[in-house]
């Protein structure tokens, strides 16, 4: 990262929103009255939503959340410079009893073509077809545009950049190069108000 990016990020970082220098051709999306804290193994992360943009997925990322079903999943993709992935099935604790139901929902394709695909930038994978996104997501390690508009891209991450860059170092393995050696979990998840 260059000493100017470093810059800008760390005087977004102080004035509350990374999405005013990352992501955004134009004006900054709103800011939801929510906000994730990622409490991980590397450290926490926080996480500003995006619910003007992609409202269902906000929506269904929130429950997901309420109901614990991300407490105790793995980060099992790192591509350092892409992305670092964690899906609610890559787990070792059991998924709570109101998350199976949840999990298997999938919400549709909701894209904002201003919002690009940047590091810090939250967004729902899914498989081949558009709107299959369920319950694995992940956050941006580098610049990914060619992700734009085919992927729903629905928060930013606003404080823990020092996190994603431990996560993005662990040691990987496998035919990608992208499983964790060592697990890096996410230990759990908070939602707490928008100050």
């Amino acid at each position: 990262m260059s000493a100017a990016r470093r810059i800008l990020v760390a005087a977004a970082v102080l004035f509350g929103s990374v999405a005013l220098v990352a992501g955004r051709a134009g004006a900054a999306p709103t800011v939801g009255p929510d906000r994730i804290v990622l409490q991980t193994t590397a450290g926490d992360v926080v996480l500003e939503l995006y619910p003007g943009v992609a409202p269902k997925t906000v929506a269904h990322v929130l429950a997901l959340a309420r109901a614990g079903a991300f407490d105790g999943m793995d980060f099992f993709r790192v591509v350092p410079g892409f992305v670092e992935q964690l899906d609610v099935t890559e787990r070792t604790t059991p998924l709570p009893a109101a998350a199976p139901s949840l999990a298997a929902q999938t919400v549709p394709l909701e894209v904002d073509p201003t919002l690009h695909h940047v590091r810090g930038v939250l967004s729902m994978a899914r498989s081949s077809h558009p709107d299959s996104a369920g319950s694995q997501f992940f956050i941006c390690h580098g610049d990914a545009k060619f992700l734009d508009r085919q992927y729903t891209a629905f928060g930013q991450l606003i404080k823990g950049d020092d996190v994603l860059e431990r996560i993005a170092t662990v040691p990987t393995s496998g035919s990608e190069k992208s499983t964790p050696v060592s697990r890096v979990a996410l230990e759990s998840v908070t939602i707490v108000a928008a100050s």
